[in-house]
């Protein structure tokens, strides 16, 4: 759970955006927008294998760049 403390001397809208930021960096709202919906196993297994191969060919075209 994401907690901010607010100071005395601070405004509410510097302590929202740092809320906010918090927020991003835990990745709470992508966990949120992935979970919305229920997927099966086979489709999530199928989408990780999806991602890996677009990982592993933009790699290859990074090397095959590279070379002279």
């Amino acid at each position: 759970m994401t907690r901010v403390t607010i100071d005395n001397d601070e405004s509410f809208e510097s302590a929202l955006r740092r809320f906010n930021k918090m927020v991003q960096g835990d990745r709470v709202l992508s966990e949120v927008r992935r979970r919305r919906f229920y997927e099966k196993p086979s489709i999530v297994d199928k989408r990780k294998r999806a991602a890996k191969l677009r990982k592993s060919r933009r790699q290859t075209s990074k090397l095959l760049q590279n070379e002279p």
